[in-house]
């Protein structure tokens, strides 16, 4: 059985290179796609104990961790690489599994 495994990245991008990490972001939604992932939310942070930067949040989900690894493994996403690298000064990915609901009750 496949166990679903939600993903948290925190990641601070340099506004000036907001573009990039955009057109980096779209692709790499795209890919996720092929392997059933799926960015389910992205939260913007304006940074201002850091200028010159911002704190994008996102939660990504997908099916398994077999799923995960077969899109980090996609050669098409090594193709958009250095967009990231162009933009991202540094992120933190936090994995794990769904939480309790805790609006239902």
């Amino acid at each position: 059985m496949s166990i679903p495994l939600t993903l948290v990245a925190i990641l601070t991008v340099r506004s000036d290179a907001l573009a990039s990490f955009r057109e980096f972001e779209t692709h790499a939604a795209r890919i996720m796609a092929r392997h059933g992932g799926r960015i389910e939310r992205t939260v913007v942070v304006e940074q201002a104990s850091e200028p010159g930067t911002i704190k994008e949040v996102h939660v990504v989900t997908f099916p398994s961790q077999e799923a995960f690894a077969a899109y980090r493994a996609d050669g098409e996403l090594a193709r958009f690489a250095h967009l990231r690298a162009a933009s991202v000064l540094h992120g933190e990915v936090l994995v794990g599994a769904d939480g309790p609901d805790y609006a239902a009750g």
